[in-house]
């Protein structure tokens, strides 16, 4: 399977095990939600392990598309909302506030005599941003019974018809071949990841 890579920042093939690891069992069952099926068509019918191996490629195109695969990256907003949810960070642009919100191991209190994007706090720590990610989504699409893709949802990267989630779509398209997506014949294979991105965002920048 062909790996993103998004801005010279290369995934880390050791993060797809910690998402693989981090799934419920209802994300590889019939409960998972009916999104996936816009992005791997054989969702349902798949075995166990390729649908470990699509939300691992998920979660790939959505930290390309947060935080350009980056995990020291650290966004503070123009309009906080508290002390401690200022910024977005890591992986996944994630903030202290879920800590509590999904019982996610951020630690604001050792992490607050570090630099911003020191990659030793824990909220940048990619095993902590991504089991933290999971968790968010389980609880949008499992708990809530919420849409894969909604206007309500955590990532703005998901909702649809952003400019954001459009950036998030284009690295959905070379997803595990048991997804039985049909590949469009628009995209090079041979082009690296990076040169598409580029190519592709000049065509939908706003005039």
């Amino acid at each position: 399977m062909k790996k993103v890579e998004l801005g010279g920042t290369p995934w880390n093939p050791q993060w797809d095990q910690i998402i693989e690891k981090a799934l419920p069992p209802e994300m590889l069952s019939s409960q998972a939600p009916r999104g996936v099926r816009r992005f791997c068509p054989r969702f349902y019918e798949m075995g166990t392990t390729d649908k470990r191996t699509f939300w691992a490629y998920f979660f790939q195109a959505l930290a390309g598309a947060e935080a350009g695969l980056n995990p020291n990256t650290s966004v503070r907003h123009s309009e906080p909302e508290g002390a401690i949810a200022m910024r977005s960070e890591g992986l996944l642009q994630l903030s202290y506030a879920d800590q509590k919100r999904y019982g996610c191991d951020f630690n604001w209190q050792v992490d607050r005599a570090l630099k911003a994007n020191d990659p030793a706090k824990t909220i940048l720590q990619p095993k902590n941003n991504l089991e933290c990610g999971v968790k968010i989504l389980v609880h949008q699409t499992i708990v809530q019974h919420k849409p894969l893709l909604t206007r309500s949802g955590y990532w703005s990267t998901l909702q649809p018809d952003g400019p954001s989630y459009r950036v998030f779509a284009k690295q959905m398209t070379n997803p595990p071949a048991a997804c039985g997506l049909p590949t469009k014949a628009t995209i090079d294979k041979s082009a690296t990841t990076k040169s598409v991105q580029d190519d592709a965002n000049r065509r939908e920048t706003p005039q």
